[in-house]
């Protein structure tokens, strides 16, 4: 999610960062939104490719975001896996959550819809991280976990999330702009767009590219950083793009349908430089 400078950053704050996924060479055009976007107006700002994802530290973005469940995750996830209950496939669905990094419960908030789950993730660092994390994930994420299971029986049902995690999550590492269009049945994008560039043509592009990524009537959640400045992992600044409202609901107006958007707020901030996060939930296409 969100990165801080010296507060702890919760899952969603990890998400922004471990999720980062880099421009490679020409990204490929993603999905067309509005008729006009004269409002994607760059200021001085560097591209996604100019940072060092690959030095990210995954470590230390998950014991300062992942380590406990936060007041504003936990209003998250109850609010995730309500949507995917009512919205989600029955069973069977092939799930994308993109940019990863190191916070699982985008991924868990799918498990019991899905046969498989991607996890497309950038960093080398990260893809190293979830490839051992998947395997039998630690016991820190059984009470992300019991927030979405509580009195959801699709959850409920499931004995032993961590060994189907095993057998369904795989990890891909590459690109959120190189995401292959209309090859999954529901997704999830947690803090990533807006926190892997200070472009905002990089932020629409690369929003578009995970709807574009999904099926028509695709069930999707998507969690952004309010007006973030950017974050510190370690010793690295990472960019941000200071995205609102009416900036995500422009991005999305003209390509998905059924659009809801919650404020997600808290007491306790992250850090410093940024004003909440935005929960988006919908599905993907036009109606």
């Amino acid at each position: 999610m969100s990165t801080h400078q010296s507060a702890p950053q919760s899952s969603a704050a990890q998400s922004e960062t471990a999720q980062s996924e880099t421009a490679q060479s020409s990204p490929a055009p993603a999905p067309t939104g509005s008729s006009t976007d004269d409002w994607i107006i760059d200021q001085a700002g560097k591209s996604n490719s100019t940072f060092p994802w690959d030095e990210f530290d995954s470590l230390w973005y998950l014991e300062h975001n992942y380590a406990t469940v936060r007041d504003d995750d936990h209003q998250i996830m109850e609010l995730i896996a309500k949507f995917f209950t009512a919205k989600a496939p029955r069973k069977g669905a092939a799930g994308l959550d993109v940019g990863t990094g190191t916070n699982l419960y985008p991924m868990l908030a799918m498990l019991p819809f899905c046969d498989q789950i991607t996890l497309r993730e950038h960093a080398a660092s990260n893809v190293r991280w979830l490839e051992s994390e998947i395997a039998s994930y630690s016991r820190s994420w059984d009470a992300f976990w019991k927030i979405l299971s509580h009195g959801r029986p699709p959850y409920e049902k499931i004995a032993d999330p961590r060994q189907l995690v095993r057998f369904t999550a795989t990890v891909e590492k590459g690109s959120i702009f190189h995401l292959e269009q209309e090859r999954w049945d529901i997704g999830t994008m947690f803090f990533v767009a807006e926190s892997i560039t200070a472009l905002r043509r990089e932020f629409v592009r690369a929003t578009r590219r995970f709807i574009g990524a999904l099926k028509r009537r695709a069930p999707f959640a998507a969690a952004f950083m309010k007006r973030s400045q950017g974050y510190n992992v370690g010793k690295i600044k990472f960019p941000a793009v200071a995205v609102n409202e009416d900036d995500i609901r422009r991005c999305l107006e003209n390509i998905t349908h059924e659009l809801t958007f919650h404020q997600i707020h808290t007491t306790t901030p992250l850090r410093d430089g940024y004003e909440g996060m935005i929960l988006v939930t919908g599905r993907a296409g036009r109606k």
